[in-house]
């Protein structure tokens, strides 16, 4: 029964945020997943449902504690949505407080030149 109420907080919480964040083509979303051992990172554009840029802490050129791979992550999806002539985005924490490797991303992001 708890794991099936924690399913139910999550849902409930990524409705509450998603209901306030929407990504357009000018403005996309920087969508923040994390698991137990990696971190993941997309640039989507919500009116089209395409995801324009995105990476994460299984490539090869991340390494280092997991801390640092999540700034990395950041860095390396600032990097790719530059390619791609995207200056702001939003940033969605998803279920995650904005704390530790979430944050670390979003630094990282800023630190890649990323504005949000």
């Amino acid at each position: 029964m708890p794991k099936n109420r924690k399913l139910l907080r999550r849902r409930r919480v990524r409705r509450s945020v998603r209901s306030r964040i929407h990504g357009t083509a000018e403005r996309p979303r920087l969508c923040v997943f994390r698991s137990n051992a990696n971190i993941y990172a997309q640039v989507i554009d919500d009116d089209a449902g395409r995801t324009l840029a995105a990476a994460s802490s299984l490539e090869d050129s991340v390494d280092g504690a997991r801390l640092d791979q999540s700034k990395a992550v950041g860095k390396l999806v600032a990097e790719r949505a530059k390619e791609q002539g995207i200056e702001q985005v939003i940033f969605d924490r998803n279920v995650y407080p904005y704390h530790g490797r979430v944050k670390a991303v979003a630094e990282g992001a800023r630190e890649g030149g990323l504005a949000f």
